[in-house]
């Protein structure tokens, strides 16, 4: 059945005023400044991201009356300095916020005489589109022409028809291909032309590359050519690309502008594809144009036709580890690794397009599968294929796979010189502990000397070109196997690690405690002006990257993903910054943190100070600062022989501890923001999973040096009871993990620290501050927590009357 709709082409009447831009949302662009109020209808972020309900985020209302807010998901300025914005939920289901898109529903004509007619195109979620005319009429073409600002007259017109009817079979490549019958000229009795809707996947091509199946990806977007980062590229975008393009085979990622700089714009930035999307506009990904990168770090795809001989490596964390299989007659299969010699894993790895390999040691990349393909290969290392090789012929071998070491596992690299790199531990692929292969065995580097100097060479070898910077201590964890090295002395200039390398391996007097990592492209993402204002609005949001150890049976947390945990240090020579308690920010001037802090040391505020935005301990960070202590108030009712009422707030000074400069308290960030204080008498609610504790504390073994956080359950009343008896109060509440292989509590050290839940909206509250407990890591011994609510009408008549 032929579909047919008419082609929207409207001429519009010219007005001696008329708009360059054809959108009625001028005043979402031009609200920013203190007397900007935006109150129109855009609905959507600039990544095309639909707005919540205003009234859907708890307590946004309240903080904004007559600001515009209510039961409505358009973007607003409520706070009257930034343009317009909106909550909305991410992609793990936790509120989010995000600009707003002021070309939303703007349009243009396009095609005519004149800017005056033309067929109409709309601008929605990133994206110029045609509207398809069922309808259309002269009362739809003057609210176009009202829009644009050319009057409201108007007339409408079809466009020319080249052919009567078609007869295609769906099968053809195009319409040329399909019978049809020619129209002699004219307009259409019904004046109606053919059209169709259907999903646009983004046009994407590959350049720069040796053949038709392999290049750096180039999308299409708003008019122009441009590549794509290779933050987090992996061969999961590159098995989308190939299938996109129609290629089959094997699909593998390139970084690094593998296949050469591109030119014009980087367009997109971190794709994180899981594989199964049909285009790469389906897949994750920064909004358009958004990035931190050059061409330096342009991604590439191969899609490898698949032939007999192809080979994979399966069973690594990316494409150029693992273990090795090779494809035959529509299987894949084992290589046994009979006689199996480092040539012929350079002659794999050449195959596969990297430079050179090496062999690892078995068992690390899994057990076989599959057939046994191939037996005793026999590579002279010139072959550009490994089946080239003298080998059995297929099937043919004397191998099982129940033998000990039947497959073979390799580990491919670009670097022609120098020693494979790479980074573990970290929150992307741009940060982690420094790993090195020798010898078939991956090992650490001691951080005696490690300096950012070693760190830029570290970074340069992995394809990074923006600053980097050394993390020591076990900054990202302790590893496991050998430590290879230590005292690594680089000037920056070098292109490998092993240039800096002056001693034979494995010499060191080091531990894992000891290891060295890196970060690479460090502090490319600081917060704008404008997002420090917006995040200072806001209460209870976490970082929306976030993943899920001083705690008891907990784990290491990510930086920045408890952005409300502070730390109470003490002051002076003989005991400068050691850690006395935790503490929850709940404003940019006030900390939360129990009274028995200050049991042993008194309430002067000079002996004390406050510490935010700390991850490592020891380890300088981004958004880590020290403030001084303004005033400490504890409960009234506090008594030091007594668990009852432990309680304090504690006012930060705008001077900042260390470096004396003068400020407005603390200054807030995606990485340091307030968490929300529960209503009065407000409960957890009942079956609520998403509990943690987080802080410095006792692991069990030590004192831990990065941030720890524990998942938690909230007990009963009469648990609580039935264990403490008249020592637990109605002012208290109790947790403790359920399980009773994996122990989870809090103890000395993270006194004073938070007991957070998450809402159903998605903020985060702290229901309780860490108060005391028996013993550690007992069953029968859960944690004790103050109950904030049941102190709210207190916690906010000390912060307003300190105001006055």
């Amino acid at each position: 059945m032929d579909v047919r709709c008419r082609v929207l082409f409207t001429v519009c009447s010219l007005l001696l005023i008329a708009r360059s831009d054809g959108s009625p949302f001028t005043d979402c662009i031009q609200s920013k400044g203190k007397a900007g109020f935006y109150e129109g209808s855009i609905d959507s972020t600039e990544s095309g991201v639909k707005c919540m309900n205003w009234s859907d985020v708890p307590g946004v209302t309240e903080r904004y009356p007559g600001k515009g807010l209510g039961d409505h998901s358009f973007c607003r300025n409520p706070d009257g300095r930034i343009r317009p914005w909106c909550f909305f939920p991410n992609s793990r289901g936790r509120i989010d916020w995000g600009y707003c898109d002021c070309k939303q529903g703007s349009l243009r004509l396009q095609g005519g005489r004149s800017k005056l007619e033309g067929t109409v195109e709309v601008y929605l979620n990133g994206v110029w589109g045609t509207i398809c005319s069922n309808g259309w009429d002269d009362r739809d073409a003057t609210v176009v022409c009202r829009q644009l600002g050319q009057g409201p007259l108007s007339r409408l017109l079809v466009s020319v028809v080249h052919w009567q009817s078609m007869g295609c079979e769906g099968q053809e490549e195009d319409l040329l291909q399909c019978n049809r019958t020619v129209w002699n000229g004219g307009e259409c009795v019904n004046r109606q032309a053919a059209a169709v809707s259907s999903s646009v996947f983004v046009p994407v091509r590959l350049s720069g590359g040796w053949s038709a199946y392999e290049g750096r990806v180039e999308v299409y977007h708003a008019g122009q050519w441009g590549t794509v980062c290779d933050d987090q590229w992996d061969d999961n975008d590159a098995e989308v690309v190939c299938r996109q393009l129609g290629l089959g085979g094997i699909a593998k990622a390139w970084v690094g502008a593998y296949y050469g700089a591109g030119s014009g714009r980087v367009l997109l930035d971190e794709v994180s594809c899981t594989g199964n999307e049909l285009s790469i506009e389906q897949c994750p990904k920064t909004a358009w144009g958004e990035h931190n990168c050059d061409h330096t770090e342009d991604a590439g795809v191969s899609c490898i036709p698949l032939t007999d001989g192809a080979v994979r490596l399966v069973g690594g964390v990316k494409g150029y580890e693992g273990r090795l299989e090779a494809h035959y007659r529509g299987q894949w299969g084992t290589v046994c690794d009979t006689g199996w010699t480092q040539t012929n894993t350079q002659v794999v790895c050449r195959q596969l397009g990297f430079r050179s390999g090496e062999s690892v040691s078995a068992g690390r990349f899994g057990v076989a599968a599959g057939p046994i393909l191939l037996d005793d290969v026999r590579c002279i290392g010139k072959e550009p294929t490994v089946t080239q090789c003298s080998r059995r012929g297929w099937f043919k071998h004397d191998c099982a796979h129940n033998q000990e070491h039947v497959c073979i596992h390799i580990f491919c690299f670009t670097c022609l010189s120098g020693v494979p790199v790479r980074l573990v531990g970290g929150e992307n692929e741009r940060e982690g502990r420094v790993e090195i292969l020798v010898g078939g065995q991956w090992g650490t580097v001691c951080d005696d000397g490690w300096t950012d100097r070693d760190a830029e060479v570290v970074c340069r070898q992995l394809g990074y070109s923006g600053l980097a910077k050394a993390r020591v201590m076990a900054y990202f964890g302790e590893g496991e196997g050998p430590i290879h090295t230590e005292n690594v002395k680089c000037t920056g200039g070098e292109l490998s690690l092993i240039d800096c390398i002056k001693q034979p391996f494995g010499t060191h007097n080091c531990r894992h405690s000891e290891d060295a990592g890196v970060i690479c492209n460090y502090g490319l993402q600081k917060d704008s002006p404008e997002v420090k204002e917006a995040v200072g609005s806001m209460c209870g949001i976490r970082p929306s990257h976030t993943r899920q150890k001083r705690i008891i049976g907990g784990e290491n947390s990510l930086r920045g993903g408890w952005p409300w945990q502070a730390a109470v240090r003490l002051r002076g020579s003989q005991a400068d910054g050691r850690l006395l308690c935790g503490a929850t920010l709940i404003s940019s001037c006030w900390i939360l943190t129990s009274a028995h802090c200050f049991k042993r040391y008194g309430n002067s505020t000079g002996l004390y100070k406050v510490r935010v935005g700390d991850y490592h301990s020891l380890v300088p960070e981004e958004y880590e600062e020290e403030y001084g202590v303004e005033k400490i108030v504890l409960h009234p009712r506090y008594r030091a022989d007594s668990n009852d009422y432990d309680l304090a707030l504690v006012r930060v000074s705008g001077h900042r501890a260390h470096r004396g400069v003068t400020g407005h308290c603390v200054t807030l960030s995606r990485s340091v923001l307030p968490a929300c204080l529960p209503m009065r008498r407000e409960r957890v609610p009942k079956g609520i999973a998403n509990c943690y504790i987080t802080g410095w504390g006792d692991t069990g073994r030590a004192y831990s040096r990065t941030l720890q956080q524990a998942s938690i359950s909230m007990l009963s009343k009469r648990q609580c009871e039935q264990r403490y008896s008249d020592q637990f109060t109605s002012r208290m509440l109790c947790a403790g993990s359920s399980n009773d292989n994996h122990r989870v509590d809090s103890c000395r050290g993270d006194s004073g620290g938070p007991l957070v839940c998450e809402r159903p909206s998605g903020s985060w509250v702290v229901y309780g501050v860490t108060s005391w407990g028996h013993a550690c890591r007992l069953q029968d011994a859960p944690g004790v927590y103050t109950k904030v609510s049941a102190f709210v009408p207190w916690i906010r008549k000390v912060i307003v009357v300190t105001k006055l």
